[in-house]
């Protein structure tokens, strides 16, 4: 395989006496879904906060094409090409889905010595938030208020936001959340589109969902990684299923 086009090198986060996420050691590469599972509280938010640049690690590194980007704040690491969504809804309700997507774009070629002319009139920002809607499958919604968008849409939105900035990295929090059985089956085919050009971290829930759409499968338990593998082999591995659904379930996995 290329080598990684993101890396998590021996990442730990310490808050106080408490370690969230201890040593972890990850790779993402472009082609690759790369999903990071665990309970609640096992560090997968924490370790996407680290690896987004929105929360400073305690030791470890992070690298970007083989660069050290660790002490990178979130903003130049997103221009760099690492977009991330979000477990809760960040869109802007009130605003077209279009307009949602042009701020986005716009957020990374900010044109602030272009004060005199309307934003709106920035033609590379229009032609990103195009690119990012048809993308997504959002195209012939994007006169609609984001608003008005039902919740699977609306997460659809958040993502193309993130693709509006042109990233190579998609670090993906949840976005199956609160989605039902239609709006999932949408969800996981974009995913499968958007692996052929980007590195995708994917946390998420849905067992099912990691299972039909993931290459590659990590296992966060109290902050530490216990297994990390393909598919099939995280399906069958006996610490994974001791950890998720102890002794007497642990076929269903």
């Amino acid at each position: 395989m290329a080598d990684a086009f993101l890396q998590a090198v021996g990442l730990t986060r310490r808050f106080g006496g408490l370690t969230a996420v201890n040593a972890v050691t990850l790779d993402l590469h472009v082609g690759e879904v790369h999903a990071v599972i665990g309970t609640n509280g096992a560090g997968k938010s924490t370790l996407i906060n680290m690896l987004s640049g929105e929360m400073p690690a305690s030791e470890g590194r992070v690298m970007l094409k083989g660069k050290d980007i660790t002490a990178w704040p979130q903003p130049q690491r997103a221009r760099a090409g690492v977009g991330r969504s979000y477990q809760r809804t960040t869109i802007f309700p009130e605003f077209s889905v279009f307009e949602n997507c042009r701020l986005a774009a716009q957020a990374k070629q900010p044109r602030a010595w272009a004060f005199w002319e309307s934003a709106a009139h920035c033609g590379a920002s229009a032609r990103s938030a195009q690119f990012a809607l048809e993308l997504a499958g959002l195209l012939d919604e994007a006169n609609r208020p984001a608003g008005a968008l039902s919740h699977g849409a609306q997460r659809q939105l958040e993502i193309a936001m993130c693709l509006a900035t042109q990233p190579q990295v998609l670090l993906l929090d949840e976005p199956l959340a609160g989605m039902g059985s239609e709006e999932t089956e949408r969800m996981l085919s974009l995913l499968e589109r958007l692996k052929a050009a980007h590195a995708v971290l994917l946390v998420e829930h849905d067992m099912d969902a990691v299972f039909r759409v993931a290459d590659r499968v990590t296992v966060m338990v109290n902050g530490e990684v216990i297994a990390s593998d393909a598919p099939q082999h995280i399906r069958s591995n006996r610490a994974v299923q001791l950890a998720y659904l102890g002794d007497a379930h642990e076929s269903h996995i």
